[in-house]
């Protein structure tokens, strides 16, 4: 039974094609300790968060959804972070030489939900979003019905 006020944390497992490629990415660039691990897989911890890449090669993207004028990659996986945090990870995205699906920008600015965000892919093909919202009581915002006539 969970204790209440805990905030739960999720686990997630996915595919990788190389788990040395996957520590690099991982535990050398996004800077996550590694947790338990076998050959064939590797626990992360993700800001708290159970990540696990498993060796599982071949697959294939699903598709994009349109959001905000960008092709949004359809599945992905992410976290909201602080905006320090947000912006000191995309500087360490940049340095190490990390391409971006869709670049760091202020998505919905002015609008419910206002928020930055970043999308990038993993070296197996995974994509990530990572987003900051200025203000966190908006992140489940829906947007402002229109005026009545």
């Amino acid at each position: 039974m969970p204790v209440p006020d805990a905030q739960p944390s999720f686990h997630l497992a996915i595919p990788v094609d190389d788990i040395g490629r996957a520590r690099d990415f991982y535990g050398g660039v996004l800077g996550l300790a590694e947790g338990r691990s076998a050959q064939a897989w590797v626990d992360w911890n993700f800001y708290g968060h159970q990540l696990v890449t498993h060796l599982a090669p071949g697959r294939a993207d699903a598709g994009h959804n349109h959001v905000d004028g960008h092709e949004v990659p359809v599945p992905h996986f992410g976290l909201l972070l602080s905006h320090e945090d947000f912006h000191a990870l995309a500087g360490r995205l940049r340095a190490a030489g990390i391409g971006f699906v869709i670049e760091p920008y202020l998505r919905f600015a002015g609008e419910p939900g206002e928020q930055w965000t970043m999308f990038l892919r993993d070296p197996a093909g995974n994509a990530l979003e990572f987003k900051s919202f200025r203000d966190s009581s908006q992140v489940f915002a829906t947007a402002t019905p229109p005026a009545a006539p």
